[in-house]
């Protein structure tokens, strides 16, 4: 998909940077939140520690969000959210250690300040893609008929034959594909317009 394509479906990052919008920055919350805090929960911070990082993190990118500019060929969003947060953790365990050296802490300080290896950036492009999906397949499944979410999810997630899931719905063969291929249509549009990414990952 080509950059101006992919940009207009940047509905939620360029809604946050209207000031009218106030939605979008709760809606942004709600998809990212969780995220963030799960990835600083990874290193064994205390509870308190790590909403302090989180909302370090969402402060930063409310603060940064109307410079940045999505290029594909530079990053992507998700690429730029890690580099946020990292950095808030990073600044953390540097504040940490200055009042209890000899502790632990000192120890995960080195790891988080080391350049990011590439199983750590690729750790969290699992979770990232895994957090939106999630959060995607929950705004999606109360739009549809449960059927129809039950004929996408048995073939496209669990993929399972198609003739065998039709069976055990009582539904045609025919019709478990354009159940499927309409649902992932949805999962799209909704990722899309979430992320700004090409939801391209789910092919029908």
């Amino acid at each position: 998909m080509a950059g101006d394509e992919l940009k207009t479906r940047m509905t939620l990052l360029a809604r946050m940077r209207n000031p009218e919008d106030r939605r979008a920055w709760s809606e942004f919350v709600e998809l990212y939140g969780p995220l963030l805090f799960n990835f600083c929960a990874n290193p064994g911070l205390q509870r308190a520690d790590v909403e302090d990082v989180v909302q370090e993190a969402l402060r930063s990118i409310a603060s940064a969000i109307q410079r940045f500019e999505y290029d594909p060929e530079k990053g992507t969003f998700r690429s730029w959210l890690f580099t946020i947060v990292r950095s808030k953790m990073n600044n953390h365990f540097r504040k940490g250690a200055k009042r209890e050296h000899g502790t632990g802490r000192s120890t995960v300080m080195r790891m988080i300040e080391e350049t990011p290896s590439d199983t750590e950036e690729a750790d969290w492009d699992v979770e990232y893609h895994r957090h939106v999906f999630k959060w995607a397949a929950g705004q999606v499944k109360p739009k549809v008929t449960e059927q129809s979410w039950n004929a996408f999810w048995m073939t496209a997630v669990e993929d399972r034959d198609p003739t065998e899931v039709a069976n055990e719905l009582g539904m045609g063969r025919g019709a478990v594909y354009v159940a499927k291929s309409r649902t992932i249509a949805r999962m799209r549009h909704t990722i899309e317009s979430a992320t700004g990414e090409f939801a391209g990952q789910w092919e029908n």
